[in-house]
């Protein structure tokens, strides 16, 4: 065996780890933004082939952006919304299909705008649903378990590249699947208004986040403080009545989120520890809210609601990794001051 032949498994194992929190993230955003939140049972789990190239793919991307730029989490954010006004108005297209999402939504009818052909609270719910759980939370746990890399590029130019490639070919299949099956198709005032509305929050994210706010006096409370009232504000977002009122109180709730955790983060001391604990609190909120889905969808038969059970325990385990990742490199670059 040559020396170039012995090298060459070396090289791919070593590229492997250097993309596999991209992989790690290629998956999780899926599972967490469709299996645990129960809007797709675990019986059904072959369609994560399906989803992932979307929902990964698209939070692969959000990512290595903003980390690229040298940008935090309040430009990741607003990308993130981009994503869900990208998902809901053009790919799958269920903000402007008139059909319900099941039997059980009332969102549509009790806040519907006739003028532009949606539901306001369905476009409160995909936005930030999206924005948190399908990119925020699991780019937070995966950049935790690596704490040397949480604010470097995971892939090169070629792997961005072929990043985005999946991620549109996964969109078409689906965006296709879809309106094959529904015969649905937004109109095309629809269709350039959600373009406006995407191009408007990349904008501003990076508007948002081109000069970093002063450091605000005092520290900011305890992880387990941080936690517990993310857990606190995502769950009376996820319960909140599907009428005006839940607008209204959706409303509210995101932006005393924003401004209170903004306060916070603006803190010295503040740090991945704090970062993993609201994400863990918006995890544990998809916990319990699977189980209502299930049951609001009518799938909450043995063999689901056992895979719900997996799954709930699977995100715990990987919460308490995350938690031990960060006790452990409490000293490590990208465990501080990663915005």
């Amino acid at each position: 065996m040559t020396q170039t032949d012995q090298a060459a498994p070396g090289r791919r194992s070593g590229t492997l780890r250097r993309v596999a929190p991209a992989l790690g993230l290629f998956l999780l955003s899926p599972l967490v933004a469709e299996y645990l939140l129960g809007n797709v049972a675990s019986s059904e789990i072959a369609g994560l082939a399906l989803l992932a190239p979307m929902y990964g793919g698209g939070a692969i991307i959000v990512r290595e952006v903003v980390r690229r730029t040298g940008r935090g989490w309040p430009t990741l954010i607003l990308l993130a919304c981009a994503y869900g006004v990208l998902e809901a108005t053009l790919i799958d297209q269920t903000l402007f299909d008139p059909a319900p999402l099941f039997e059980e939504d009332v969102s549509r009818g009790a806040t519907l705008i006739p003028a532009l052909g949606f539901s306001a609270g369905n476009a409160l719910g995909f936005t930030a649903g999206h924005a948190i759980w399908s990119i925020g939370v699991p780019i937070a746990l995966v950049e935790t378990l690596v704490p040397r890399r949480a604010t470097t590029p995971w892939l090169g130019g070629f792997g961005l590249a072929v990043t985005c490639v999946v991620f549109v070919l996964g969109s078409l299949v689906l965006f296709n699947g879809i309106r094959d099956e529904s015969g649905f198709m937004a109109s095309p005032p629809q269709r350039i208004g959600a373009v406006v509305v995407v191009v408007l929050l990349v904008v501003a994210a990076f508007l948002a986040g081109r000069r970093p706010g002063p450091v605000a006096d005092g520290r900011p409370p305890r992880p387990w403080v941080v936690g517990t009232a993310g857990f606190v504000a995502s769950a009376a977002f996820f319960v909140r009545p599907e009428d005006w009122w839940g607008v209204a109180a959706g409303v509210v709730l995101l932006a005393g989120a924003a401004v209170v955790i903004g306060g916070w983060s603006r803190r010295g001391g503040w740090g991945a520890a704090h970062r993993l604990a609201l994400a863990g609190g918006a995890l544990l909120t998809y916990a319990f809210g699977g189980f209502v889905l299930l049951v609001l969808h009518g799938t909450a038969n043995t063999a689901n609601l056992t895979g719900q059970v997996i799954l709930v325990l699977g995100a715990l385990a990987l919460f308490l990794v995350a938690c031990r990742t960060v006790r452990g490199a409490s000293g490590a670059p990208g465990t501080a001051g990663a915005g």
